[in-house]
């Protein structure tokens, strides 16, 4: 186990500096001059220079990238913003505020809406799929087929402002969505981000259930699980204990994939119910061409996809004992 999350770790750390690099010659690289934001209307050639040289932006890119990548580890000093310390990410064209801790504040907020909707799209999906597996050919298993593939074709910005308009302003069921730290009100927190995990799992709870469906009729075929009920297992243990395991290994491995999709997905739902999250930032950083936002943010969730993914193989080995970690 040691040596493979040694060995994880080390690969996840190349990943995240080739991406670190080609992310920052692409953002780089745009024609646009981030410099021509801090000079107003009336921009004189002495003064733009002045600011490129500042923002340390008059140097060959290699050198403003190891001068960036230097910073996240020891820290950097601005002409312009002074001390910046360690892990710093630069500060922000548009907000001249540390792009750090932009990310640090947001990021609660994002990873509240992703985590509880993975908690959702997990036990709704599977538990469906597999009511659907042991109901097979039934009434059951043709409503959760047809409700998966309605659940598929639908889309967060259609309806996300759907729901809200009957259950909180009409209905008065729910308030209306906003973030409220877990550490002050648990109960706020949870009640304020239902509508927008319920909303952000629609989609993929249908992918799920028709998965965790297909996956377990497979299972119930296989060899192993004829063997268990020839020597005399009821068809509840062969399902729960032999089935459901093997099952689990191709829905835990697309779910580690799915995490990528589930934080860009989070992006729209924060746009669609004006939560301030990390999606804001970047939407924002697109808008002003805030190149230091950019970078942070997109830095920032590659890191959190490749340590999630990181933590999703280890889980293998916790669900399959025929998996071992070397």
């Amino acid at each position: 186990m040691a040596s493979f999350l040694v060995r994880r770790i080390l690969g996840a750390l190349v990943i995240l500096l080739i991406i670190s690099a080609v992310t920052f010659y692409l953002f780089y690289a745009i024609p646009r001059d981030p410099a021509r934001a801090f000079c107003g209307k009336i921009c004189r050639p002495e003064t733009l220079e002045l600011i490129r040289h500042n923002l340390g932006m008059d140097e060959p890119l290699f050198v403003q990238y190891w001068h960036w990548l230097v910073g996240i580890f020891a820290g950097r000093e601005f002409v312009q913003f002074g001390e910046c310390p360690a892990p710093c990410l630069g500060y922000s064209f548009a907000t001249q505020e540390p792009v750090f801790g932009a990310i640090v504040d947001r990021f609660p907020v994002t990873l509240s809406l992703t985590l509880g909707a993975s908690v959702v799209i997990l036990s709704f999906g599977i538990l469906t799929g597999m009511l659907a597996a042991w109901k097979v050919g039934q009434p059951l298993d043709k409503i959760a087929s047809s409700s998966s593939v309605v659940g598929a074709s639908l889309q967060v910005y259609f309806i996300g402002p759907l729901l809200a308009f009957f259950l909180v302003d009409s209905l008065d069921l729910i308030p209306r969505p906003s973030y409220v730290p877990i550490t002050e009100d648990p109960m706020g927190w949870f009640t304020h981000l239902m509508l927008p995990w319920v909303v952000l799992s629609i989609i993929f709870t249908a992918n799920y259930t028709r998965m965790t469906r297909s996956q377990m009729v497979e299972q119930l075929s296989e060899e192993y699980v004829r063997t268990a009920r020839a020597k005399g297992m009821s068809s509840r243990t062969v399902f729960f204990r032999f089935a459901w395991r093997g099952a689990m290994i191709p829905i835990v491995t697309i779910f580690g994939v799915d995490l990528a999709v589930l934080l860009s997905g989070a992006i729209i739902t924060e746009q669609t119910f004006t939560l301030h999250g990390i999606g804001e930032l970047a939407v924002r950083a697109v808008q002003n061409t805030d190149l230091p936002m950019l970078l942070g943010v997109t830095v920032a969730g590659a890191t959190a996809i490749v340590l999630l993914n990181i933590v999703v193989d280890v889980l293998y080995a916790f669900i399959d004992p025929r998996v071992r970690l070397g």
